[in-house]
């Protein structure tokens, strides 16, 4: 992020916290409860979010170097993502092309050479067919035209993309608006991929991503976790089309306020945390990437799975000044976003399905919710949230 910027959204900070103010959306709007709870629209959401838009599988740190490959399967198809020989991010259906076996199993590892356990049909990591067992058996098969599923790729501002359908396209551009300078400037693509977890949860994936959206709450739900290192209830907020940037305020900023402008930087007093559509939140701390990826159940709308990764400035790891090991930074995080801010969104969730709560209300001070909701439903196309009556 260039230096201009930092300090902008630095002055930004102080301001609300000499003057006692917060961002102003200037109004209260009221969101239908039963867009957490109503079965068609979430296989609308299903399928206009997860079925036809390009997917965040990863950061450039999860493949890092060639030969890495790295399987998911969150939407409904199994990936199977390489680093081929020549350093190029690919990514195909994890499915051979004789019976549909997928032909890699673990999540994550190092291989050129990816086999069938059914009956040993090899593939290299460019996804060429390579090998059959008794070729002359099995019958005359064009090796050429028998390769793993190519699917849509790219690698862009350390962030990986694919397209669950073969004839999609990917907009890198578009799809990053408003973040891929600063990712660039963070130096995304060189972060070490450290670990994971994953949180499965009783709440729709909606709630879950709310919990990202506000710290109105900090000084109440985290009081004994993130209030004595947060100053609460203060944020900047910048929004694109449909991506957008929040800023925490540290309470560092109270020590960093004291220097030169010149020496201000953003992440020592303030705490970045960016959006991408439609279920993707990077928490961007000082040394490190906290990346959560949010899937809905497409069967049950009080339920989603949160994809957790973690990464590490590689300069940083084994820096005696970092606060703990990462282990124990996995843990810290999984106490604070899944035992209190996705416990606390999984009592609105039961409230939501109780059928007796109409709406459920994002206050002026609020105005990441609102962008998250309107952006769903013009996606969508419902028309915007209803202020609430004065």
């Amino acid at each position: 992020m260039k230096q201009d910027e930092q300090i902008r959204l630095v002055r930004q900070l102080i301001h609300q916290l000499d003057t006692g103010t917060n961002l102003d959306a200037g109004v209260v709007l009221r969101n239908p409860a039963n867009a957490y709870t109503c079965r068609d629209r979430a296989a609308q959401e299903w399928e206009t979010f997860f079925q036809k838009q390009p997917q965040m599988v990863g950061m450039s740190g999860d493949l890092p170097e060639n030969g890495s490959f790295l399987t998911r399967e969150d939407w409904g198809v199994k990936i199977l993502a390489t680093r081929d020989k020549h350093g190029k991010f690919r990514a195909f259906l994890n499915g051979c092309r004789h019976r549909g076996v997928q032909v890699e199993s673990a999540e994550r590892g190092k291989r050129t050479r990816f086999m069938c356990p059914f009956h040993a049909w090899t593939y290299s990591s460019e996804g060429e067919l390579v090998a059959i067992p008794k070729a002359d058996h099995f019958g005359n098969i064009d090796k050429s035209c028998h390769g793993l599923i190519e699917l849509p790729a790219v690698e862009k501002y350390g962030v990986l993309l694919v397209h669950p359908d073969p004839g999609g396209e990917i907009d890198a551009e578009r799809l990053l608006e408003g973040l891929g300078p600063d990712f660039d400037s963070w130096g995304f693509q060189d972060y070490s991929y450290v670990g994971s977890d994953v949180y499965d949860m009783p709440l729709n994936w909606k709630l879950a991503i709310d919990t990202f959206g506000e710290t109105y709450h900090f000084s109440s739900l985290h009081k004994n976790t993130l209030f004595p290192i947060f100053h609460g209830n203060v944020q900047c907020f910048d929004h694109w089309e449909r991506n957008h940037r929040m800023i925490l305020c540290m309470r560092d900023i109270d020590e960093m306020r004291e220097r030169p402008e010149s020496e201000w930087n953003v992440r020592e007093g303030g705490f970045p945390v960016y959006y991408l559509f439609p279920n993707v939140v990077f928490n961007v701390g000082r040394h490190s990437i906290t990346v959560v990826r949010v899937y809905p159940d497409p069967q049950t709308p009080g339920r989603s799975v949160s994809q957790v990764s973690f990464y590490y400035d590689p300069n940083e790891l084994g820096n005696p000044t970092l606060a703990g090991t990462p282990q124990q930074f996995f843990e810290t995080f999984a106490s604070i976003i899944r035992d209190e801010d996705y416990a606390a969104a999984s009592l609105s969730q039961k409230s939501a399905e109780s059928g007796l709560q109409d709406w459920f209300l994002f206050g002026r001070n609020e105005p990441t919710l609102h962008h998250y909701h309107n952006t769903y439903r013009r996606e969508l196309g419902l028309p915007p949230l209803e202020a609430m009556p004065s």
